[in-house]
């Protein structure tokens, strides 16, 4: 109940500072950036070298992939049958596909499950999530946009540079080791910071205007993000027999709301951004009470 409590504080919280312009225009970028470079990767050391390597480790990281080819290609041929344009198409691709597993997960699976089912939480969104949205997000936003242009060869740079999955890297050569009681203190408290940081930041950035043309593809992303990922999740854990904590974990972050990041990427792409951020901004709210009904599913 406490984790509840947070949640919707520090996101009322910061919709409400956000509203009345309190902070600078940039800081959720601000606080991105702190979350990123410092609190993330403090917590990715603090938690993925407690996991023991197996395929349960991996589990996560196949749940994450399949459920994004899949919804992919459910949106992608759902804008087909209703005739959505290329930009709002491109639209869906990103944010009816790429979940919110970090900011939004973090804090829903620590508040549902505790913190030991944070390591595979970050295999879930450092292998699965971060890599698409590299890859995944950059050549959607490049095919539907006629005026992107990236430099494929400084991304992939960018991605390999990029803290938390250099911080991932070194972890998994850390795996089984144990820190000095000093190191892991400074690491817990450094990574303690990202869930108010991260829920201010979603806060901060949420937009509802919609208009009621836009009804149908809003529908459409929200049924792919909300309803049909987690069920492909489930199928999967029921094919193959799977019923444990890494498994239900992945079930539970398929489940999560769109992602900020994918919206920003829309919009700096041209891809109707106003839609993009409606469908953030409801798809949060919406999302405390689908990720619930998927918890009571699985439990």
């Amino acid at each position: 109940m406490d984790n509840f409590a947070l949640i919707f504080s520090a996101i009322f919280i910061g919709y409400i500072i956000g509203k009345k312009e309190i902070f600078a225009a940039n800081t959720p970028l601000i606080l991105n950036q702190f979350i990123l470079y410092i609190s993330a990767p403090a917590l990715v050391l603090l938690k993925v070298p407690q996991l023991t390597l197996s395929l349960e480790v991996l589990i996560p990281v196949f749940i994450a992939w399949v459920v994004l080819i899949t919804s992919a290609i459910a949106i992608f041929y759902l804008s087909k049958l209703f005739k959505f344009s290329k930009e709002v198409t491109g639209s869906l691709m990103l944010v009816g596909v790429l979940g919110n597993t970090t900011y939004l997960g973090i804090p829903i699976i620590e508040a549902y499950f505790g913190t030991d089912a944070l390591g595979y939480v970050l295999m879930y969104d450092q292998l699965g999530t971060f890599i698409a949205l590299s890859t995944y997000g950059t050549f959607i936003s490049v095919y539907y946009s006629s005026t992107s242009k990236v430099d494929k060869g400084a991304l992939f740079i960018k991605m390999l540079s990029f803290p938390p999955f250099i911080a991932l890297l070194l972890a998994f050569l850390l795996m089984g080791i144990s820190f000095h009681p000093v190191i892991s203190s400074v690491l817990s408290s450094l990574a303690s910071t990202i869930v108010p940081l991260a829920l201010v930041a979603v806060g901060l950035q949420l937009k509802f205007k919609l208009p009621s043309h836009e009804l149908k593809p809003f529908g459409v992303a929200l049924g792919v993000k909300l309803l049909f990922a987690p069920l492909v999740a489930i199928l999967i854990c029921a094919i193959f027999g799977w019923d444990s904590m890494a498994a239900k974990v992945s079930i539970m972050e398929s489940s999560m709301a769109p992602m900020i990041t994918a919206a920003a990427i829309a919009s700096m792409a041209g891809l109707a951004p106003r839609l993009s951020s409606a469908i953030v901004g409801y798809g949060i709210l919406i999302s405390f009470v689908s990720t619930w009904i998927v918890y009571n599913i699985i439990i």
